[in-house]
């Protein structure tokens, strides 16, 4: 991860697309690494937002062309299970892509929306919001952390 902070601003984006997809990467690790070097906060959490926010999109865009069958065939998932997913993200909708900001469990959730088809503009909207919610968050603690050293 070092390596894509030699880039600056554009490694930062790589790296926070990329830990939004199936690659083990810490975008909070990055977006912490590049506020430490110096970088602008307000230019670092938008950097960071809109990598995250895209590697998001490519998993919903994973989910939106997966398969029913390929989960049951390849994955093992029974029928129920799916169906009783289906109910919960069509209760919830686009509000769970709020969610994607999770730790583990968010590139899961982005899948899961295009999966089942959840709204595209909604799904992006929440998911654009809890991810930048998420960098805000961790500047602003750098921020005061910064201040007592």
């Amino acid at each position: 991860m070092d390596g894509l902070l030699e880039f600056g601003y554009i490694g930062l984006f790589l790296g926070s697309l990329l830990a939004a997809t199936i690659f083990p990467l810490s975008s909070d690790a990055l977006l912490l690494g590049m506020l430490v070097a110096g970088g602008d906060p307000v230019t670092t959490v938008v950097v960071a937002t809109l990598g995250n926010w895209m590697g998001g999109l490519v998993g919903y865009g994973m989910g939106w062309l997966g398969k029913l069958e390929w989960l049951e065939r390849w994955f093992k998932v029974k029928h129920e299970t799916i169906e009783k997913h289906r109910t919960k993200v069509a209760k919830w909708g686009a509000f769970l892509a709020l969610l994607t900001w999770t730790p583990f469990v968010g590139d899961v959730f982005a899948i899961v929306l295009g999966f089942y088809k959840a709204p595209f503009l909604p799904s992006a909207f929440w998911m654009f919001v809890g991810k930048c919610g998420r960098y805000v968050c961790w500047a602003i603690g750098h921020f005061y952390v910064s201040q007592w050293f």
